[in-house]
């Protein structure tokens, strides 16, 4: 492994995709947080929030399912490592000057690599999971604004959005 930071981990030298090797990093807690939005006409939001919808508790069924696919993500991406997380946590906001919902998804673990596609993809399935349950109201609902907010720990410490 290079400790070149502009070096892409994941390709050997001469260009195969391959598992990185973390045997000889430390463990350390690592913490990411990651965000997304689903953007909604205002009555939708309305529906989800009074507890309207057909399908049932939208925010509480994408909290569910969001921390359920932090817990697979090694499943989902090629080439992640399997982590055993030791928190996983989906907090969802009515925000109703998108109108729509924010997702914060936070993911925690003492190891040898980072928590940041667990975070990327809990804020994601979360979101994927409001549209799905809502959709039958509002087709034109936007999933956007995925993106990691922070992450702790490991070689390279804190890393926050907008501050690099």
């Amino acid at each position: 492994m290079s400790d070149d930071p502009s070096r892409l981990t994941h390709l050997a030298a001469s260009g195969e995709a391959n598992m990185v090797d973390v045997s000889e990093k430390a463990e350390t807690v690592r913490t990411a947080i990651a965000g997304a939005t689903v953007t909604m006409q205002p009555q939708t939001l309305q529906t989800i929030l009074t507890g309207d919808a057909k399908k049932g508790d939208v925010i509480g069924t994408a909290r569910i399912a969001g921390i359920m696919a932090a817990k697979r993500t090694h499943e989902l991406i090629p080439l992640c490592h399997p982590l055993l997380l030791t928190k996983v946590a989906i907090e969802i906001e009515a925000d109703e000057l998108l109108p729509g919902l924010r997702i914060r998804a936070t993911a925690r673990l003492t190891g040898k690599t980072g928590v940041e596609m667990e975070a990327l993809t809990a804020a994601s399935v979360a979101a994927l999971t409001i549209y799905d349950m809502a959709k039958a109201v509002d087709k034109g609902m936007r999933i956007g604004d995925v993106a990691l907010i922070e992450k702790t720990g490991g070689k390279s410490g804190t890393w926050r959005k907008g501050a690099e």
